[in-house]
C-alpha cells in the first residue's frame, strides 16, 4: 500500500514538473483548421497554376505569370494569418478552462524557439522569389517550418516534434520532385496537420 501511494506521489511530482516546464494548452481543433485553411490555399494556387498552363497564346500566359508570385505568397500569407488568429483564439480557450496562463516564461520560450526558425525560412524564402527560384519555395517552408515545430516541442507537448519530423522530411523528399511541390505542401500543411490535430484532440482536448 505504501508503495503504491509513492508511486502516485511520484507520478503526481512529474506530471507538475512537466506542467511548469511545458506550455500544455495547445489546442488540437486549432490543428485541424489549419490543415483545412492549408487545403483550401492549396485549391486555389492550385487554380492559379493552372489558369496560367491552359492559356493558349503566350502573351496571356506571360502576362498572367507576372503576378502569379505575389498572389502565391498572398495566399501563404492568408493561410498563415488565419491559422495563427485562430490557434491564438483556441489556445486561449483551452487555457482558461485548464487554468494556465497563455503568457507565461514557458509560453515566451515557447513561441521564441518556434519564431526563429520560421522568421529564419521566410526570409529564405523571399530570397528564393528574388531569385526566380520558385521550385525551392514549397520544399523550403515544409522544411524550415518542421524545424520551428522541433525546436519548440521541447516547451510544449512532445507530439510536435513528430509534426515536425515529418515535414522536414516531406519537404526533404520534395526538393526531388520540383513540378509537385504544391502537392507536397498540402500534404504536409493540409492533410497532415488534420491528422495532427486530430490525434491532439483525441489524446488531450476530450480529458
Amino acid at each position: 500500500m505504501e508503495s503504491k501511494n509513492y508511486l502516485d506521489d511520484l507520478h503526481e511530482i512529474k506530471n507538475l514538473m512537466n506542467k511548469s516546464s511545458r506550455f500544455i494548452s495547445l489546442s488540437g481543433l486549432s490543428g485541424i483548421l489549419a490543415g483545412v485553411y492549408s487545403l483550401i490555399g492549396a485549391y486555389f494556387a492550385h487554380k492559379i497554376i493552372t489558369d496560367i498552363q491552359n492559356t493558349s497564346t503566350y502573351s496571356q500566359r506571360l502576362f498572367l505569370s507576372i503576378g502569379a508570385p505575389e498572389q502565391l505568397m498572398a495566399i501563404a500569407l492568408i493561410v498563415m494569418i488565419a491559422s495563427i488568429v485562430t490557434g491564438i483564439v483556441l489556445t486561449r480557450k483551452k487555457s482558461k478552462k485548464s487554468g494556465e496562463k497563455i503568457w507565461n516564461r514557458t509560453s515566451k520560450r515557447l513561441l521564441f524557439n518556434f519564431m526563429v526558425p520560421l522568421i529564419t525560412g521566410g526570409l529564405f524564402c523571399f530570397i528564393l522569389l528574388q531569385n526566380q527560384t520558385m521550385g525551392l519555395i514549397a520544399p523550403a517552408t515544409l522544411i524550415f517550418y518542421g524545424l520551428a515545430c522541433l525546436n519548440a516541442s521541447k516547451y510544449t507537448l512532445g507530439d510536435v516534434r513528430y509534426l515536425g519530423l515529418a515535414n522536414i522530411t516531406i519537404g526533404l523528399i520534395a526538393t526531388q520532385f520540383i513540378a509537385y511541390g504544391l502537392y507536397f505542401w498540402a500534404l504536409g500543411f493540409g492533410f497532415l496537420h488534420i491528422l495532427y490535430g486530430i490525434v491532439m484532440y483525441y489524446k488531450y482536448d476530450r480529458q
